[in-house]
This record gives structure tokens, C-alpha cells and sequence, in this order.
């Protein structure tokens, strides 16, 4: 089981983001729980999440494959994803398999929030 903090924000338009902080491993074992949680989050409160992983100090590829989901969830509402404040431990997965040029990723939660939700052109 993953403890995953959650924090809700308004942004000066009146929308609402969500920030997700999984804590501990994010693997096998606890992806799929941490994918229900934005599933429910993304359909429930709000299409605009972000993912804090300051606080996960290991993820695998199934790991990754729940935030791939998330992003596409988010997606598909024309929401946000974006993930910040990754763990030293975990950024070198993300380099590897080169994922960290698919997800938008900031070095801060702050910096995660600007901006949220971004524009989206039709």
C-alpha cells in the first residue's frame, strides 16, 4: 500500500488542480493503487493534476506506465499533468527511458502551478 498526499488548489481563473504526493516506492506493488487515485481525482475533482514525486525514491516501469495513464487521462479532458520535484533516485529512470521528454516536468511544486491550467487550442 503507498500514502499518497493529496492538496487542492484554486488558480485566479477559479479552477482547481489537484497535487498528488505518492510516498515511498512507486513499483509493481503500489502502481496500481496510485493509478485509481488519478483516475478518481482527474474524473472526480479536477482534469488538472499535479504529481509531486519529491518523497518516492524508487520507480519502475510500472511506475511510469501509471503516470503515462494519468497524463493521457488528463488528456482526454483537456486537463494538465505535469510532475515535479522529482527524487534524485527516480530522475535517472526518467532519463533512461527518456521520459523525461514526454512529461512535463519542473523542478518545484510552485513552479508546477504557474500556469496551471494551460491554454489548450481547439
Amino acid at each position: 500500500m503507498i500514502h499518497i498526499e493529496q492538496k487542492s488548489y484554486t488558480t485566479g481563473d477559479g479552477s482547481t488542480v489537484i497535487v498528488l504526493a505518492p510516498v515511498g516506492r512507486l513499483d509493481i506493488t503500489t502502481a496500481w493503487q496510485f493509478r485509481l487515485k488519478l483516475q478518481e481525482c482527474i474524473s472526480k475533482l479536477s482534469p488538472h493534476i499535479v504529481v509531486n514525486l519529491g518523497q518516492v525514491n524508487f520507480i519502475d516501469s510500472s511506475g511510469l506506465t501509471s503516470l503515462v495513464a494519468g497524463m493521457r487521462d488528463a488528456d482526454k479532458v483537456k486537463g494538465s499533468f505535469r510532475i515535479c520535484n522529482v527524487h534524485p533516485e527516480a530522475k535517472l529512470v526518467f532519463e533512461v527511458t527518456m521520459m523525461d521528454t514526454v512529461f512535463e516536468i519542473f523542478e518545484t511544486e510552485e513552479e508546477a502551478l504557474e500556469g496551471v491550467p494551460r491554454s489548450i487550442a481547439s
